[in-house]
């Protein structure tokens, strides 16, 4: 944390912000799934408006549609507020899911999770298209301040990353940085998050690079932040105070206390390399 400060702090920036449910609806054939897929994009409109129907917060943003065998899995992705969203959108999915299989004849069943929206679990499509709040965090060292608080200059901290990267490659890490889920879970409980979302908001891209004058880039991607500042356990008396102490909690500071957790998962995950 010292380090960082006398660096001129983390700049963190939130790039993107979705929850999804992801239903599968089954057919006869892969040829009735593939008509389906055209029906949905064509009634898009009218999905929106049932799904939204059922939330004063929610947006439905766009649905994501992936096909195998007979089935269509559709990843309803929508912006939730402030709020985590998973119930949210777990209801308005169900109200679109019910017009839907009013609406279309051919369908036989449907699940309202197929599996693909992968709550609280890891998974690669969370990396590339986010699931609840996708922030970056960066940060510069100047080699002077990093050997005077660390005692290693930033050219050896560079020359070292390429093994740390080999040996997470090897072990099929779901993060290439440090120690992340031990600041989350720290700050989730504290301010009254869903800890078992740390299970997704662990994963993290961690990319350094070394300029000519020696100053080190660093930045942790974390595409799959769930954090909230309204519902849930926000307001529990002791977590609300923490949110509170941070200015978070509430309506329109989600995002805020994103860029905060974002700044922590950063401090942690590069500490044990400088260890």
């Amino acid at each position: 944390m010292r380090l960082f400060r006398e660096c001129g702090g983390i700049n963190v920036t939130v790039i993107d912000d979705v929850m999804q449910r992801a239903p599968v609806f089954i057919f006869d054939d892969a040829r009735q799934a593939r008509d389906f897929g055209v029906w949905v994009e064509e009634n898009f409109d009218e999905i929106k408006k049932v799904a939204e129907s059922s939330t004063k917060s929610g947006k439905l943003r766009n649905i994501e549609q992936y096909a195998a065998s007979r089935m269509r899995h559709l990843r309803f992705n929508f912006t939730t507020g402030d709020a985590a969203g998973q119930n949210m959108v777990s209801k308005a999915t169900f109200f679109a899911c019910d017009w839907i299989k009013t609406h279309y004849p051919p369908l036989r069943r449907y699940l309202l999770s197929g599996g693909m929206d992968t709550d609280k679990k890891h998974s690669a499509i969370n990396v590339l298209h986010s699931r609840g709040k996708r922030v970056v965090a960066e940060a510069v060292i100047p080699s002077d301040i990093l050997k005077r608080i660390m005692g290693v200059t930033t050219k050896k901290l560079y020359a070292a990353k390429p093994f740390i990267l080999a040996g997470n490659q090897m072990a099929g890490s779901i993060n290439n940085g440090a120690h992340s889920p031990n600041g989350l879970a720290a700050m989730f409980i504290a301010c009254g998050q869903d800890v078992a979302n740390v299970a997704e908001s662990s994963a993290g891209i961690a990319v350094t690079d070394l300029d000519e004058e020696g100053n080190l880039y660093m930045s942790m991607t974390i595409p799959s932040l769930i954090v909230a500042t309204y519902g849930g356990g926000t307001g529990l008396a002791t977590q609300r105070e923490c949110l509170e102490m941070l200015d978070c909690y509430g309506a329109g500071k989600a995002k805020k206390f994103a860029e905060i957790v974002g700044g922590i998962v950063t401090s942690y995950s590069y500490m044990c390399v400088f260890i």
